[in-house]
């Protein structure tokens, strides 16, 4: 892999965390995979608004969360806390 293909981190993360049914429904590739896109900047599959928000979410110092879908399709969300301590892997109906 080379240099440029390591996504600059925009925000901590903190401790990186994972709800047990996403690790039962999961791959360790797909929370990594999304984790990397996440710490990115790269919200996945959210609304505009909700990109919107994210944006403004980093300068503010609020909760971010991002949309993502494994290799088998299953949806997932990473929610990072605002106080950056952690960011969690969840299914959407672990919420």
């Amino acid at each position: 892999m080379s240099a440029s293909a390591i996504p600059i981190a925009r925000f901590r993360l903190g401790k990186i965390v994972s709800t047990a049914n996403a690790l039962e429904q999961l791959t360790r590739e797909d929370i990594l995979r999304a984790i990397g896109r996440h710490k990115a900047g790269d919200w996945g599959d959210v609304s505009e608004d909700d990109r919107t928000k994210n944006e403004l979410a980093l300068k503010q110092g609020h909760r971010l969360w991002s949309v993502y879908h494994a290799a088998n399709s299953r949806k997932f969300w990473l929610i990072t806390e605002a106080d950056r301590r952690t960011t969690t892997a969840l299914l959407p109906e672990d919420y």
